[in-house]
């Protein structure tokens, strides 16, 4: 599976660092990646840098809390989950112009969103 494909580059490319700051919950999700039994990273900002990699920000989740924090594409792809060494995944189907509280209401199911 290609975890970024053309669309989803200019997608980024009109979401730099910073440019969602105010919206908070009601940031508008990018892409999803999801990973092992728990691990969710939901991309409302992003950043092309000079080697290639990109610089994301975004609401994270690790199977326990949810945080709002900075992460490498890199980081991800280099990420293998047991018992079998699956790496990370993007939800194609996520529903575009979804945010992140509409995503946590519906998806999760949490009312405090």
């Amino acid at each position: 599976m290609k975890l970024i494909t053309a669309a989803i580059e200019k997608k980024l490319t009109t979401h730099p660092m910073r440019s969602q700051d105010d919206k908070g919950m009601d940031a508008e999700i990018l892409v999803k990646f999801f990973g092992g039994a728990a691990c969710t990273w939901l991309v409302t900002e992003a950043e092309k840098l000079e080697n290639g990699d990109w610089l994301f920000y975004g609401y994270v989740t690790m199977g326990y809390e949810w945080e709002w924090g900075e992460f490498l594409f890199s980081d991800l792809t280099s990420l293998k989950f047991p018992p079998f060494g699956l790496g990370i995944e993007r939800d194609m189907y996520l529903r575009p112009g979804i945010t992140v509280r509409q995503y946590m209401k519906e998806y999760l199911y949490e009312e405090d969103a």
